[in-house]
């Protein structure tokens, strides 16, 4: 079977291929594509050849990851069903993660349509809501689990790194939860996008002054979500954390992922460590999009045809104007 897929063939390299997919089997499903949305942060260590797994950073002697079908989210038509399968009807609109695909790096990849894919990477979309705002699923379920893992009580501080769509999701879901929170990041654009309230705040490191904004936003955290990777800002910030406060770490940290135990022994801390997902926590976070409590369209920046992946990963990339959450449009 043929289908059209998003393929990273060398490093920074981008192209629009046509690739081959084994014929779906009687537990598979066939869906076509119609909107995908970018993981810049692990699509992006991939096309820059930094990691050969989901969280196997790439290391000299390991085999070149390329090439390899792009991403692991959608949303799109269920056009076969397999005959094993009766909870599914042709015509029906869902999210899907990973497809199957031959001759690649991995036997699987997202931004592909058609996409066989078996039962267990397709969700079932509530009728009432835009189905493009749960084209992010996956992704989205990374900033809940990033927002859930800690112990959390209503006006505890929470400090999230990172402006990204993880670290906005997490920040919501923390919020959700009841907790003060600091969202940090570089960007006053993505900054924005945390909605302001009476526990929802942001700033700008990039800014002078931000550090008098996080001490007179909360006297110590209760949680610190790393979503960026960054060991010297997590262990900048460790002198916020109360006593057996939570590290949650969900940034890829490639090669550089040294931290000092000495100093969580001191304060007594925790550090959670997320990553994947489960069927339980897309479900979770399929039903908070759904009743409004995670917000994922305000974050989408950008539409590319998926014909011009391309020209969207070099926006992404360049940063040449504003941009955070990209859907590619696949007509389907």
């Amino acid at each position: 079977m043929k289908a059209q897929a998003v393929v990273f063939t060398a490093p920074n390299t981008v192209e629009v291929q046509e690739v081959l997919c084994p014929d779906p089997g009687p537990g598979d499903v066939v869906v076509r594509t119609t909107h995908s949305w970018i993981s810049n942060g692990t699509e992006g260590s991939y096309l820059r050849g930094e990691r050969i797994a989901g969280d196997t950073p790439y290391r000299p002697g390991n085999p070149w990851p390329f090439p390899i079908v792009a991403g692991y989210q959608k949303i799109g038509i269920v056009e076969w069903v397999g005959r094993e399968i009766e909870d599914l009807e042709i015509g029906e609109t869902v999210f899907c993660a990973m497809g199957q695909v031959e001759n690649m790096f991995e036997a699987r990849g997202g931004q592909i349509s058609p996409s066989v894919s078996p039962r267990n990477q397709i969700w079932k979309l509530p009728k009432d809501t835009d189905p493009l705002a749960f084209a992010g699923l996956v992704l989205t379920q990374v900033g809940y689990n990033c927002g859930t893992r800690a112990p959390v009580q209503v006006g505890d501080g929470a400090i999230v790194i990172g402006d990204g769509m993880v670290g906005q999701w997490a920040a919501q879901t923390l919020a959700w939860r009841g907790a003060n929170v600091l969202l940090l990041g570089h960007y006053d654009y993505r900054l924005d996008m945390f909605a302001p309230g009476s526990n929802r705040h942001t700033a700008n490191t990039a800014l002078k002054g931000w550090r008098q904004i996080l001490h007179a936003t909360l006297d110590e955290a209760s949680v610190i979500v790393d979503t960026v990777g960054s060991i010297r800002t997590l262990e900048s910030l460790l002198r916020h954390a109360k006593r057996h406060a939570h590290i949650v770490s969900a940034g890829f940290y490639g090669t550089d992922d040294l931290l000092a135990l000495q100093p969580l022994r001191l304060g007594e801390l925790s550090v959670d460590m997320v990553s994947g997902w489960d069927l339980k926590r897309m479900n979770d976070t399929r039903e908070l999009i759904h009743a409004g409590f995670i917000e994922t369209l305000p974050l989408i920046t950008h539409h590319f045809p998926a014909a011009q992946a391309a020209e969207a990963w070099a926006l992404i990339q360049e940063k040449s104007e504003p941009v955070l959450g990209v859907i590619l449009d696949w007509g389907g």
